[in-house]
Order: structure tokens, then sequence, then C-alpha cells
């Protein structure tokens, strides 16, 4: 009996490691068939045609030199017209200081004759009311000039914030004269901040166009296609003959 089980163990073993090493090399084979393929596959892929490869890039450049194309042109149109608005500041700040310039003239001359006697005159309910009358003509003048804002004109009717009906024509033309004077340098120094930030943004405007201008005519320039070389007859080397050597000979004589 015990032979007989020895027997069967000792002619089945042989043959279920052989099926296991069929079925292990089999496995390897496979294996390796599937993780060799997809590298070849990936080599395949990793070669592309050098024709379609240049096209894409070509028509990259083609893109990208129509997008800054449009973006220099719309930059350029921008910094025109910034200009045109700094010239327009630019001249309302000229205006606004000669404007300035005219009524502090007019402030210093009339400061001078502050220094003299107020002029006498009879105090009766008629000259106030004259004054009054003069104070009310000059500012709605002033007012219709410009020179006076529609508050101001309110507090000179009102006689509010130190203006006074009752005070001489001559002192009230000085009053008068100094805050046109103030209105005007107010107005000369916000006309100048303006012309100053039209300015700034005319100088980043340029800039920019400037940038894209020349960004523009680099993408163009590399759409250009490179010449090809050839040759000139002048840059060919010439092939030297062999120099011989020469021989002496004997000089005849006679």
């Amino acid at each position: 009996m015990s032979q007989t089980v020895l027997l069967n163990f000792l002619t089945e073993v042989p043959e279920a490691a052989a099926i296991w090493s069929a079925l292990t090399v089999l496995a390897l084979v496979l294996l390796t068939v599937l993780v060799a393929r997809p590298e070849r596959d990936a080599v395949t892929e990793a070669e592309p045609d050098p024709a379609d490869v240049e096209a894409l890039h070509r028509a990259d450049l083609t893109r990208y030199a129509d997008e800054v194309a449009v973006a220099a042109a719309g930059a350029a149109q921008t910094a025109r017209r910034r200009r045109e608005r700094w010239l327009v500041a630019q001249d309302e700040a000229e205006r606004a200081w000669a404007a300035y310039d005219e009524a502090d003239s007019a402030a210093r001359r009339l400061a001078g004759t502050a220094a003299l006697p107020e002029p006498h005159t009879p105090r009766t309910p008629s000259e106030y009311a004259a004054r009054e009358r003069w104070l009310r003509h000059a500012a709605m003048a002033a007012h219709w000039r410009g020179d006076l804002t529609a508050r101001q004109l309110a507090d000179v009717l009102a006689g509010r914030n130190g203006w006074d009906p009752c005070h001489h024509p001559a002192t009230q033309e000085i009053v008068l004269a100094r805050t046109v004077r103030d209105g005007r340098r107010a107005a000369w120094e916000t006309a100048a901040e303006r012309e100053r930030l039209a300015w700034r943004d005319t100088e980043l405007a340029a800039e920019s166009a400037r940038t894209l201008a020349a960004e523009a005519y680099a993408a163009a320039t590399a759409l250009r296609p490179a010449p090809a070389f050839r040759a000139s007859a002048a840059l060919r080397v010439p092939v030297q003959a062999p120099v011989r050597s020469a021989r002496w000979r004997p000089a005849r004589v006679g």
C-alpha cells in the first residue's frame, strides 16, 4: 500500500511541476508583450511628422501676429486720443493761468489803493441804498462772467461771509477783486492738475503703443520665410592645381 502511494506521488509531481512551469513561462511571455507594446506605441507617437509640426507652428505664429497687430493698432489709436485730450487740457490750463494772472494783477492794483482813506460821503439812506445797488450789480456781473459761484452770489445778496453792503464801493471792489482772484486761482490749480493727469495718461499710452508696435514688427518678421542659402561664385574657394616643382636645366651656350 505504501509503495503504491509513493509510486503515484513520484509519477504525478513531475507532471504538476511541468504544468506550473509552462503556465509560468506563458505568463511571463504575455507580460513581456504587454509591457513592450505600449513602449513601441509611445515611441511611434513621439515622432510626429515634421511637416505637420512646422504647419502648426506657423499657424500659431500667424494667429499671434494678427492678434498683436490688432492690439498695436488699438494702442496707437488710444495714444492719439489721449494726446488730443492732453492738448485740450493744456489749452484750458493756459487760459486758466492767464485769467488768474489778470485777476491777480487787478487785485494787486486795487490793494495799493487800500492805504488811501475812504472817500467821505454823507451817511444817508439813499447813500446806503446806492452802495447796496452797486454791490449787487458788481456781484451779478462777476457771476455772469463766471468769477462768482451761485453760492458766493447768494452770500453777497444776503450780506453773509464778510459781504457788507454798507461799505463804500471802493472797499467792496477790493473785496470782490480778491474773491475773484482766489476763485480763478482755484480754477487754474484744478486745470493744471487735469493737464498733469492727462500728460501722464498720454505717456503711458504712448509707451504701450511703442511696445506693441515693436512686438508686432517682431511677430511679422518671424513669419517671413528665411532666405535660402545660396553659395555665390565669389564665395566659392577655387581649387588650386598642384604646384609642379621646376626642373633645373642647364643653360645653352651659343
